[in-house]
C-alpha cells in the first residue's frame, strides 16, 4: 500500500480524483498531515467516512513510534523512534531561544555506510534508506511534541538534514520530504531555512545545484589535504578534494549561495598550527563560511576534542587569513545528541 506522506499535494489531489473524490478532498487531507500533524485517518473530521474507509483499505500513513526521548539541560531533545520494521532512527531539537529559532536535525538512512572515523552512525553501517514519509514523519513528531495540543505554535523554524546516514545518497526521497516540508499549505518551512550536509558525494552535489538552488548547503570537510581526508573520510577515496571544490564552486556559481564547511576538530588528528594555515589557503577565494566543531565524545571511537588553547588557536588562523569561521555552540552532548554522537542507542 502508498503511504499517504510519500505524496506531495498535486499527488494526493490526483490519488482521490482517481478514486472518484472531489479534488478539495485530497487538500483537506493534506491539510491534516501538514497543517494539523494528525497521525490517524479517524482525526480528520471533515473527511466523509466512506473516504475515510477508502483510505484505510489502499493506503498506509507513517508513524514513528518514540521508544526513548532525551533532554538536555540546554532544551535539546533527542528521540528515538522505532519504524514499522523494527528498525530505529534519531532525531534531534534544538531550541535557540534568544534567536527565537526552533531547529531539528532530521535523518535520511538507518546507519551510514561512509564509515568517517569519527561519527558514531556508522559504527553499525548502512541498513537502508529512508522512505520519503519517513523523513517527513521526524519533522512531523518533533514539531507535535514542541507545540503540544496547539499544532505548530512554536512553529519549527529550522530543518537540518545532518542526523543519521548521508542525505544526498537517498537524493530522491530527500528531496521529495524537501518539497512537502516546504509546502506553503503544510508545514511551510522555506526553504532558506532547510539545510543539506553531505560528506562529499560529487555528482549529487551538482544534481543538487540544478534540482534545487534555495536550499543550504553543508560540506563535511575535516581535513584540508587528500592524504589526511583519506584516513578519516573514506568517501574522499572516490572523490577527492580536488574533485569537491570543483562541484562545489559550480554549486555556488549556480546558486549564488554560500557554502558551509564543517570540520570537527579532533586532538592530534587534523588540529594542528599546520593544518589551519591549509585549511586557510584551499578555501581562499571561495564563498564560503567554516563551522568549527570541537569533537564530540564516542567511546568506541577513542575520538577526543582538543584543549581550549589549540581550537583557539586553529580558529585565530583562519580568521586572520580572512576566512569566514564560527566555533559551534555546543549542544546535546551529554545526551549524545551533538554532531557525530547518533547512533540508534536504545539506552
Amino acid at each position: 500500500m502508498k503511504d499517504l506522506k510519500e505524496l506531495n499535494r498535486s499527488e494526493l489531489i490526483d490519488e482521490f480524483e482517481k478514486a472518484g473524490f472531489p479534488s478539495y478532498r485530497g487538500e483537506q487531507v493534506f491539510n491534516w498531515l501538514y497543517k494539523n500533524g494528525v497521525s490517524a485517518v479517524e482525526e480528520m473530521k471533515n473527511i466523509p467516512k466512506k473516504m475515510r474507509q477508502f483510505i484505510d483499505e489502499n493506503y498506509e500513513l507513517s508513524d514513528l513510534k518514540e521508544i526513548n526521548r532525551s533532554t538536555a539541560v540546554d532544551g535539546t531533545v533527542k528521540y528515538l523512534w522505532e519504524l514499522n520494521d523494527g528498525e530505529n532512527i534519531e532525531g534531534v531539537y534544538l531550541p535557540f531561544p534568544k534567536s527565537g529559532r526552533h531547529s531539528t536535525c532530521i535523518s535520511t538512512q538507518v546507519g551510514c555506510g561512509l564509515g568517517c572515523s569519527f561519527c558514531a552512525t556508522g559504527i553499525d553501517g548502512l541498513q537502508r534508506n529512508l522512505t520519503t514519509g519517513e523523513i517527513v514523519d521526524q519533522v512531523i513528531k518533533i514539531q507535535k511534541d514542541i507545540s503540544g495540543s496547539n499544532f505548530a505554535e512554536p512553529r519549527l523554524s529550522n530543518v537540518v538534514f545532518m542526523g543519521m546516514g548521508e542525505p544526498l545518497a537517498n537524493f530522491d526521497n530527500l528531496m521529495k520530504a524537501v518539497e512537502i516540508i516546504n509546502a506553503d499549505q503544510g508545514l511551510n518551512i522555506g526553504m532558506r531555512k532547510m539545510t543539506i550536509s553531505t560528506a562529499g558525494l560529487v555528482p549529487e552535489i551538482k544534481k543538487l545545484a540544478r534540482t534545487n538552488d534555495q536550499i543550504g548547503l553543508a560540506v563535511s570537510l575535516h581535513a584540508p589535504n587528500d592524504r589526511l581526508r583519506n584516513k578519516i573520510m573514506p568517501i574522499n577515496k572516490k572523490y577527492n578534494l580536488n574533485q569537491l571544490l570543483t562541484a562545489v564552486i559550480k554549486y555556488i556559481e549556480k546558486t549564488g549561495r554560500r557554502v558551509t564547511f564543517e570540520y570537527v576538530l579532533m586532538d592530534s588528528v587534523n588540529d594542528s598550527p599546520e593544518l589551519s594555515v591549509q585549511l586557510a589557503e584551499l578555501l581562499r577565494g571561495i564563498n564560503c563560511h567554516v563551522n568549527l566543531i570541537p569533537a564530540n565524545p564516542v567511546p568506541e571511537l577513542g575520538i577526543e576534542r582538543p584543549v581550549q588553547k589549540v581550537i583557539d588557536s586553529f580558529y585565530e588562523t583562519l580568521d586572520r587569513n580572512g576566512i569566514q569561521v564560527t566555533l559551534r555552540k555546543e549542544m546535546g552532548t551529554q545526551i549524545d545528541a551533538a554532531c557525530g554522537q547518533l547512533k540508534r542507542n536504545k539506552n
